[in-house]
């Protein structure tokens, strides 16, 4: 699977400004409503309910925040760097600065567990996130991202 295929230009946000998990969440909720026209509160829900049986946040300053919905038709990714760490209450207990969150239709299955663990492996190589936080444009981040997936099919 792609990350093109998931995640489009509208939905990277290169520098954004929270103070916590909680208006990440939001945050993210509200970019993903813009792409997929449920609304935020759906997304929002969703997101916490997972978050409350533990912490996606997977290390190294990096979350992967993610749920399923009923009413969503495919699987939609927003990915965040953010301005200031925030703590996420990560298995490593770092800050996080990059989030890539995942929505998937209730009846993806395996073809969530795939994207999720695409991402999670994109997400730990070392020289693309240090260059994903060092990007502060969207197209510079697409990029990246596309560039990462390119290699990968070569």
């Amino acid at each position: 699977m792609a990350l093109a295929d998931i995640l489009h230009p509208e939905g990277i946000l290169p520098a954004l400004r929270v103070q916590s998990k909680k208006q990440l969440l939001m945050e993210l909720a509200t970019c993903a409503s813009k792409i997929t026209g449920i609304p935020e509160r759906d997304i929002f829900e969703v997101v916490l309910q997972r978050e409350k049986l533990g912490s996606t946040g997977v290390g190294g300053g990096i979350a992967i925040p993610h749920g399923k919905l009923k009413t969503l038709d495919r699987i939609t990714g927003v990915f965040a760097r953010l301005e200031t760490p925030v703590d996420f209450e990560a298995l490593d207990d770092q800050p996080v600065d990059i989030v890539f969150m995942l929505l998937a239709p209730e009846g993806a299955g395996a073809d969530h567990l795939k994207a999720l663990s695409r991402i999670a492996r994109v997400l730990r190589d070392q020289d693309l996130v240090a260059r994903l936080r060092s990007s502060e444009s969207v197209s510079a981040i697409d990029a990246c991202l596309n560039q990462e997936q390119a290699s990968n099919a070569a």
